[in-house]
């Protein structure tokens, strides 16, 4: 089994493959390999996607810039939820996503942008710090004033 895993060979065909449950693979893994489980000290826990709404008005404008690719196809795989005379775009991803795609409509905070756009970026900059880790606490404490 240390060698298959080794290999390359997913924990679920190894289950598959020894009539076991996933979990038990998991926990001989960790207990046989542990230099190669993600519970190693130091390792950092993978970021898990969120999903929240993206006003329209946002997402209006992101789509109209050039954004990177990993921004791009998060944008592309958003759900159009209609609101009324508007929608918004429910997007599943990670928050560095989430950040750098409000990184990137900093502009509708200008006086340039419409009114309608500089609220709808405060909302989702408001969404995006709530659903930051409590960790964070730099930027919900700059939100909250």
């Amino acid at each position: 089994m240390r060698t298959a895993y080794l290999e390359g060979r997913s924990i679920a065909a190894l289950a598959r493959d020894h009539d076991v449950s996933r979990g038990v693979i998991r926990t001989a893994v960790a207990d046989l390999l542990p230099e190669h489980t993600a519970d190693a000290p130091g390792a950092q826990a993978p970021e898990l996607p969120v999903v929240l709404d993206l006003p329209g008005k946002v997402a209006d404008f992101l789509r109209a810039t050039n954004v990177e690719p990993a921004e791009r196809a998060a944008l592309d795989q958003g759900i159009t939820v209609r609101r009324g005379r508007g929608y918004t775009l429910r997007v599943t991803a990670v928050l560095s996503i989430r950040r750098r795609l409000l990184d990137v409509c900093q502009p509708l905070d200008g006086i340039a942008a419409v009114p309608a756009q500089r609220k709808a970026r405060r909302e989702y900059a408001n969404r995006v710090d709530l659903a930051a880790p409590s960790t964070d606490l730099g930027r919900q404490s700059r939100s909250a004033t």
